[in-house]
């Protein structure tokens, strides 16, 4: 039997999902078969204090599925994995993936001083997220915690390990990453899950006259590396999602759902920016995707994430 909290919790529920139903009804699909899911890089400057109350906030905005990375008070807010599923499970939240580095940070190195001798080109690395992780304890990586990584993974039940960034600005470089996918799927699968990698714009930087994403397809097995396509990121190397999607199809089962400015500088509310989503949505099927996370940068407003989420009914 109902008590009166329940009641009231089922109607607040109710009373939420009917001022949702008019943005929902023109969307091109349902967030019935399409839960929206959220990266949680992106609320990481709320993710020090009440750890209930901001899911449970997300919850309420809408969101049903969640992929972790780091925060404040480490990968799963001070839970084991397991307990951490259960906490999201309870507030009606699925935990569908989480993020792991491939390689140790490493600071941004210092601007070399020019061959012809004076001052160093100006490089300010002024990035909120970077200093955030000069002063987090260290993370857990692929290349040094691969089988510690894949067990956590496991224990919570996640269908999705995913690398978060790895190191492909030389050859060197890209050919250790791929190694290093290639160990992470087969781990992966013996544990029941699936890797994936996760882009910025750099894979698409030439690499004396190659380019590490595609030499990053191609050097992995297709069915052990997966790919996570950050729309935004991808776009800011002036790519087209879609033609992605047609030269790797099946490839992306996981897909950020980020904008960027016009400018293609600034990370900026779903729907505010350059990003042509409903063509991306559209090819979601030759994509092969699976799921779906919004994610913004580090927001200093939950109303961003409200915008964020109320846009993507448009074309998801």
């Amino acid at each position: 039997m109902h008590n009166r909290r329940s009641f009231l919790q089922h109607s607040a529920t109710l009373a939420l999902g009917g001022l949702l139903l008019p943005r929902l009804a023109g969307a091109a699909g349902s967030f019935a078969s399409r839960p929206v899911g959220i990266q949680m890089f992106t609320m990481m400057r709320m993710a020090g204090g009440d750890t209930t109350e901001m899911f449970k906030n997300l919850a309420a905005i809408g969101f049903k599925e969640i992929e972790t990375s780091f925060s404040p008070k480490g990968p799963f807010y001070g839970y084991k994995p397991k307990e951490f599923k259960a906490f999201l499970s309870d507030l009606g939240l699925s935990w569908r993936s989480h993020h792991v580095p491939g390689a140790p940070f490493r600071p941004r190195p210092a601007a070399a001083a020019p061959a012809g001798g004076g001052a160093p080109a100006a490089r300010p690395d002024t990035s909120a997220a970077r200093n955030m992780l000069r002063q987090m304890p260290p993370m857990l990586n692929l290349s040094a915690n691969l089988q510690q990584v894949v067990d956590e993974a496991a224990e919570g039940g996640l269908p999705y390990l995913v690398c978060s960034s790895a190191p492909v600005g030389t050859l060197g470089e890209i050919k250790s990453t791929i190694d290093i996918f290639n160990r992470a799927g087969e781990a992966c699968k013996k544990a029941g899950l699936q890797f994936a990698y996760h882009n910025h714009a750099t894979e698409f930087d030439l690499v004396e006259g190659k380019r590490p994403y595609d030499m990053i397809m191609q050097g992995t097995d297709k069915d052990l590396v997966k790919m996570e396509l950050d729309l935004a990121w991808a776009v800011k190397a002036k790519q087209d999602p879609v033609a992605l999607f047609k030269e790797y199809p099946g490839r992306f089962p996981l897909w950020h759902v980020k904008d960027i400015d016009n400018n293609r500088d600034k990370i900026t509310e779903v729907g505010n920016g350059i990003v042509d989503f409903k063509a991306a949505f559209a090819a979601a099927k030759l994509a092969g995707m699976q799921h779906f996370f919004y994610e913004q940068d580090m927001v200093q407003s939950i109303d961003s994430v409200k915008t964020s989420y109320q846009n993507i009914a448009k074309f998801a």
